[in-house]
């Protein structure tokens, strides 16, 4: 059977667990990816943020350490596009995950009702 989603998560994360339960229990096919292990890269990102219509901000995990550590929430609005993609790509602890990518259809971190109200 083809994989419909990219689950892009970090096993460890509760939300990720969560997510994955969800996905599971709604018999959604996916294929999963390490964020660490696997991160997306500057290209995928690009592609993905356009295709989301989100900004740029909400694909960072503004709530991780490293964001925190690197301070920024100061930094990024001087920051170019291309900065902070470079960012983003740079470790995938820096990302907002999980992240589901579709087709026709990307989420960035996981709120079950939002996900009810997309994928069904």
């Amino acid at each position: 059977m083809q994989e419909k989603y990219l689950f892009i998560e970090y096993p460890k994360c509760s939300t990720c667990q969560k997510a994955k339960k969800w996905l599971d229990d709604h018999h959604v096919s996916y294929k999963d990816r390490h964020i660490v292990e696997d991160n997306p890269t500057k290209e995928e990102l690009r592609s993905w943020i356009r295709q989301s219509g989100y900004p740029i901000k909400k694909f960072f995990n503004t709530s991780g350490n490293m964001y925190k550590e690197q301070h920024l929430s100061t930094k990024l609005p001087s920051l170019t596009e291309e900065e902070q993609l470079d960012l983003l790509a740079s470790h995938g602890m820096l990302v907002k995950r999980p992240l589901l990518i579709g087709k026709d259809k990307i989420l960035v971190g996981f709120k079950e009702e939002e996900w009810k109200t997309t994928m069904m």
